[in-house]
């Protein structure tokens, strides 16, 4: 079932029309929801793709009534109160009850240069060949019915494709969306630079002299 988050090519929506001179946040409160998720990520009780998965995971409803960084915003309450962080009352009270959680990692204000700029590598060392080639005509598979993370989006799942790059091994983001720490496989899987024509994605709607490219993972991908 596709899920409210993956609207592209989505007919239903309205398109995306850029802001000049769009600022970097549009509100105060929106730079302080950043800076939270970001401190709290540091804390090690959660991965991106986890904290992804939890964005996506909000009600329809909710999610399509929020902002962008209202939607940030919400999924940190949620996964706060999930991984006993904070409780539900002490968010109505707006201060602490109950004891700190004990040995959680600290981001520190002089460390955030440094960890912003240098992210969280997903590169790994290949345990296997890959399966597909450079030039290979290949299909991204139906994940419909997937029900945790995936990165694949609905707009080109059931089309032809051809596989421009080869990234090599990286951390398979559904098998880490869901599952708690550290239970997640940290083992690598191909990724792979692959092009769709917009006439295979969009008909006669799409431009025949255009393309559509992105990355996906080996399990994403059959030989076409």
């Amino acid at each position: 079932m596709r899920k409210v988050h993956d609207m592209g090519g989505n007919l239903y929506f309205a398109p995306v029309v850029p802001e000049d001179n769009e600022p970097v946040f549009h509100h105060e409160w929106e730079r302080t929801a950043m800076a939270l998720t970001i401190a709290m990520g540091a804390t090690g009780q959660w991965n991106i793709d986890q904290m992804r998965f939890a964005r996506e995971s909000l009600p329809a409803q909710q999610y399509l009534s929020c902002s962008y960084y209202e939607i940030w915003f919400q999924a940190l309450v949620n996964m706060l109160i999930s991984r006993n962080l904070v409780s539900k009352e002490e968010l109505e009270c707006g201060r602490a009850i109950q004891p700190s959680l004990e040995n959680l990692k600290a981001l520190s204000a002089s460390q955030v240069r440094q960890v912003l700029s240098k992210g969280s590598p997903t590169s790994r060392e290949p345990l296997n060949q890959p399966k597909f080639v450079t030039g290979q005509k290949v299909i991204a598979i139906d994940q419909h019915k997937e029900q945790g993370h995936t990165r694949l989006p609905a707009y080109v799942q059931g089309h032809k494709g051809t596989v421009v790059m080869v990234h090599g091994p990286h951390v398979l983001p559904n098998s880490r969306g869901k599952t708690p720490l550290p239970i997640y496989s940290e083992q690598g899987e191909w990724l792979y630079g692959v092009e769709f024509e917009n006439s295979e994605l969009w008909g006669d709607l799409g431009d025949a002299n255009g393309c559509v490219s992105l990355d996906a993972w080996e399990s994403y991908l059959e030989a076409a």
